[in-house]
């Protein structure tokens, strides 16, 4: 995706519902821009937040099981890869995930909680 992605690259929303399947560092963007097309994955992260996220994909079945850069190979890769397109389980979850993701209503949830926050946080702080 590094290749293809970032500030001035290709958007997310419109490459990945163009794809079979995503292969990426396990980002949080790159993972949900995934979730919402509705694409299997195959993480390979290097660092910071990754290895959760791509754990996390995982357990919800729209990814194989990570691939740790540090151990990853042609071999393997191309081993992952098959795996995850070889039969309709990882898509079929990954369709259904992105479902539900589109169903939410992720902004107008935030504007209840922040409204609600802000009925209950006194107007003048305290002296």
């Amino acid at each position: 995706m590094y290749a293809v992605g970032g500030w001035e690259g290709v958007p997310h929303e419109w490459l990945l519902p163009r794809v079979a399947a995503v292969v990426h560092h396990g980002g949080a963007g790159t993972l949900g821009a995934a979730f919402r097309a509705g694409r299997p994955q195959l993480c390979c992260p290097f660092g910071m937040d990754q290895p959760f996220w791509a754990r996390r994909a995982h357990a919800l079945g729209v990814a194989t099981e990570p691939l740790a850069v540090r151990r990853l190979t042609s071999a393997r890769l191309a081993r992952q890869i098959r795996e995850l397109l070889s039969g309709p389980t990882y898509r079929e979850r990954a369709g259904a995930l992105s479902e539900r993701v589109h169903a939410e209503d992720g902004v107008g949830c935030a504007v209840r909680e922040l409204e609600a926050l802000a009925l209950r946080t006194p107007s003048r702080p305290p002296r």
